[in-house]
């Protein structure tokens, strides 16, 4: 008699002073097709971190590298202008993974921001180095595709930016 009376959805107390709670069949129905949806998605995000982690354990090479991007003037354009003193230089993760190079804003991303193909890469050069106030000396080098897309990096290590140096130019 007590079900005629309380409204659906709301709690109420059972004989055995449990709190219930009375649903609809379809109620009910939408909860587990609810559910269901929820399982695959974790399912689905744990299949794609599962192969984020397989790329970076056989990557050739990934870490941090301070990256900004720059177009290649086209025939007739000016020359680009000198912005060694602009600071827009920003972290990126890098993951350098069979013949491609995959650049992430974090390292957890499940998603690459931007890629290149190895074979696109026409040029790989060196840049001056600098020093930031806080930073010490970051050593440079640009990798250039066929596009005219030129990737500026730089890395406080030498040896870290030899290592992608060489990777770009024999890749």
């Amino acid at each position: 008699m007590l079900n005629l009376f309380s409204l659906r959805g709301l709690p109420w107390t059972g004989a055995d002073g449990q709190q219930k709670v009375q649903l609809t069949a379809a109620e009910l129905e939408s909860l587990r097709s609810e559910l269901a949806d929820i399982e695959e998605r974790e399912a689905h995000m744990k299949a794609r971190l599962e192969h984020i982690d397989g790329i970076l354990r056989s990557a050739r090479l990934s870490g941090y590298l301070y990256i900004r991007t720059r177009w290649t003037a086209l025939p007739g354009e000016p020359a680009p202008i000198d912005d060694t003193k602009i600071n827009d230089w920003l972290p990126r993760f890098i993951v350098l993974h069979g013949q491609c190079i995959f650049f992430y804003l974090r390292s957890t991303d499940l998603s690459p921001q931007d890629s290149t193909l190895l074979s696109d890469v026409v040029e790989v050069g060196s840049l001056p180095s600098f020093t930031r106030e806080d930073e010490g000396t970051r050593y440079s080098f640009y990798i250039l595709t066929r596009q005219g897309l030129r990737y500026e990096c730089s890395h406080v290590s030498q040896i870290q930016q030899g290592q992608l140096k060489t990777y770009g130019e024999f890749g």
